[in-house]
């Protein structure tokens, strides 16, 4: 990714706040956080994103502008990912990737592509996965990669992940190729270390891409040099909330009712709203205010604020 110099016309463009999500195309490198710096030279000042990608991967991240930052939780609970990786037998890093420190160096001729076959394909199902030392998961409030750069003892840590689709799509010992279709949180360079741990001569990931995250995939994903270079074009390439929750119900309600949405009172549900105990998507003309569930209150079926989407 180019630096963009402060005296440059892209860094002088204020563009107003925009309110939706953007399909970004990370580029291998810079780190999901100096990407979003990028953006917000912009003038988007409200910025977040649901799921960071490691400096080393590239792929789908979804960028949340203005009052979509506040769904962050939904889109990160909702929804699988889909990667395209590289692993490379015979190394053991710190870190798991090849961004590492260099651990150990291990022979892996004894290693078949079958027996890589068979590892992979073992990735699949319900486990319990081990954090990575060098990553952001925390520890008593630390990321533990900071443990791990202050020199002190790194805790080992686990999280119950799902993969989905585990298949190889190139061999050519000591490097593998495969695509992965996990929960939401699962390390990819993870299972590359598992596998190495598996064969008995280590691994760690080369590369990764990331194809899809619910509900985008990498084809509608824009590049970010492509916004920077031309910083005009963003309001035209950020979709709207709604198209981030694809599968949540809309339910319209009068102009009248906002004042009570924004206050969180209870909104009296109408006659057709059958959307049962889910969550919903509260709008008025076309225009989203809130994540809502209906329940009761007082006796009577409502719709009950679970997130305001206004400032």
């Amino acid at each position: 990714m180019k630096t963009t110099d402060a005296s440059s016309p892209q860094a002088r463009i204020q563009l107003p706040q925009q309110h939706g999500v953007l399909v970004l195309n990370k580029p291998s490198g810079p780190s999901s956080a100096r990407c979003l710096t990028a953006l917000k030279r912009l003038g988007q000042k409200k910025i977040g994103h649901a799921g960071t990608l490691d400096p080393m991967a590239s792929g789908v991240l979804l960028v949340l502008l203005g009052h979509a930052t506040k769904i962050s939780g939904h889109l990160l609970a909702d929804g699988g990912k889909t990667y395209r990786g590289q692993l490379r037998l015979g190394m053991v890093t710190d870190s798991w990737d090849k961004e590492g420190t260099v651990q150990a160096e291990l022979p892996w001729q004894h290693v078949t592509e079958e027996d890589v076959r068979r590892g992979i394909a073992a990735w699949l199902g319900r486990s319990a996965q081990p954090v990575p030392p060098i990553s952001a998961a925390k520890h008593g409030g630390q990321p533990l990669y900071k443990l791990a750069r202050a020199g002190r003892e790194v805790p080992q840590k686990v999280k119950d992940i799902e993969i989905s689709l585990a298949d190889v799509l190139e061999i050519e010992l000591p490097l593998a190729r495969f695509r992965v279709s996990c929960s939401s949180g699962t390390y990819i360079r993870s299972l590359a270390h598992s596998l190495g741990m598996r064969l008995q001569c280590g691994a760690v990931l080369t590369e990764l891409t990331r194809e899809y995250s619910h509900p985008f995939s990498l084809a509608q994903a824009h590049d970010l040099q492509d916004i920077l270079d031309n910083p005009e074009s963003l309001p035209d390439r950020v979709l709207p909330v709604t198209a981030a929750l694809p599968h949540w119900p809309a339910v319209t309600v009068a102009a009248a009712d906002e004042p009570a949405l924004r206050n969180g009172r209870p909104l009296p549900c109408r006659i057709g709203d059958a959307c049962g105990g889910r969550a919903v998507l509260l709008s008025e003309a076309g225009t989203p205010l809130a994540l809502a569930q209906r329940g009761l209150a007082e006796g009577q079926e409502c719709w009950t604020v679970l997130r305001g989407l206004w400032n």
